[in-house]
């Protein structure tokens, strides 16, 4: 099949988040079908880049968007129905480039990523069109909204409400795709969205795979993800100031380690005796392998998370809330601990951090799961079978 991937960003590096996912799965498809892109250039130093896109891609074309564009579109939200993060990515070139390989192409199938892009191929029904969200994106802004306070969840409950109606536009796709059940599910009965379907996030097992994790560790407590992303930000201040304390009160040489790229000023400012802020790392796998649990307090958020998914990958055992532990469909236990209350949380924490056969038996548990489930092989084998469906067969 020759298949266009639509991205809202530059698809390289795959540290994590929207350049991640559609890198694993075109990566694989590219060796059976005629792959080609589209997406925007937000920063030119991605165009170093290219040479590594060009490995899976035969056509590459990219759609300039600068920062001060997308902040006037956010400016002037307020005049559209659009949600803002989708007025963010609004560009009449976007739309021009669309059109203009619309009508040159013969695409088998158009591959969409997130709601931000939904607008620009909603109106070609004539040709076979997937839209692949990262999460059922009204359900993460109506979990921000009990996360803030003052005009920071008047925007969120604004924004939510304009999300939900947009989502709508899912209806004017073959497919939408979501990544977690519980996305799934809300979308169906919350939306009534009629056409989506399951494609889990997956973990690249050629980079995070361990044949055997060395379980004596007993004091490091990792949590991995972007540093500048609100959910990730909220999570690791909860984390220090309400459950961290509780653990090192039991366990006075415990360490804290918060790992990722772009870490803001409240995330530099946890830093202290037994928290350290790496900011980037450039192998994420070597910081695992150095773990002796994996925390993910989310309180806010929708989806799979890739930390949990990269944890259980390389046998490490995850005490995590229902966000990151929702969408995965095990039971406590299997790769993860389930916390959802504070106490509980730092108490599981405790235990893993105690006994080294509960992590042994934690940590094997999830990586089998992964073996099994996520593997990006295994995910991208179901795109294929989604594209199958709904085009035509000649």
């Amino acid at each position: 099949m020759k298949i266009l991937f639509t991205a809202n960003r530059f698809p390289y590096p795959p540290f994590r988040g929207d350049k991640l996912k559609i890198y694993h799965l075109a990566k694989r498809l590219c060796k059976k079908h005629e792959l080609h892109l589209l997406t925007f250039l937000q920063d030119k130093n991605d165009l170093q880049y290219l040479p590594e896109l060009k490995k899976i891609f035969r056509e590459i074309h990219l759609v300039p968007l600068s920062k001060v564009q997308s902040y006037t579109n956010v400016l002037t939200a307020v005049f559209h129905k659009e949600p803002f993060q989708v007025r963010y990515f609004h560009a009449p070139e976007m739309e021009a480039m669309v059109k203009k390989l619309a009508n040159a192409n013969q695409y088998d199938a158009i591959h969409i990523q997130h709601l931000r892009m939904a607008p620009y191929w909603a109106p070609y029904k004539n040709i076979p069109r997937i839209l692949d969200l990262p999460d059922a994106y009204s359900l993460y802004w109506k979990r921000r909204i009990d996360a803030k306070k003052g005009l920071v969840k008047l925007f969120n409950k604004i924004e939510q409400k304009r999300v939900f109606r947009y989502e709508q536009i899912l209806n004017e796709y073959h497919m939408s795709l979501v990544c977690s059940k519980e996305d799934l599910e809300y979308l169906k009965l919350e939306n009534g969205i009629s056409n989506v379907r399951l494609l889990p996030n997956g973990v690249d097992l050629g980079t995070f795979s361990s044949e055997e994790h060395n379980y004596t560790q007993n004091r490091i407590i990792l949590f991995t993800g972007n540093m500048d992303y609100a959910p990730n930000v909220d999570a690791v201040e909860y984390f220090t100031r309400e459950i961290f304390p509780l653990i090192h009160e039991k366990i006075p040489d415990v360490k804290f380690i918060i790992a990722g790229q772009r870490p803001v000023k409240k995330v530099l400012d946890l830093a202290a005796e037994n928290i350290e802020v790496t900011g980037f790392v450039p192998d994420l796998a070597d910081m695992y392998s150095k773990a002796a649990v994996v925390v993910a307090p989310l309180r806010f958020g929708a989806g799979t998370q890739n930390k949990v998914l990269e944890a259980m990958a390389m046998g490490v055992p995850v005490i995590s809330r229902n966000i990151g532990f929702n969408g995965l469909n095990i039971h406590s236990g299997q790769g993860v601990i389930l916390a959802l209350e504070t106490r509980e949380f730092a108490d599981s924490c405790i235990e893993m951090l105690e006994s080294e056969q509960m992590r042994r038996e934690t940590g094997m548990m999830g990586r089998k799961i992964i073996q099994t489930q996520f593997d990006w092989d295994v995910i991208a084998a179901m795109l294929e079978g989604y594209f199958k469906e709904i085009v035509p067969e000649t």
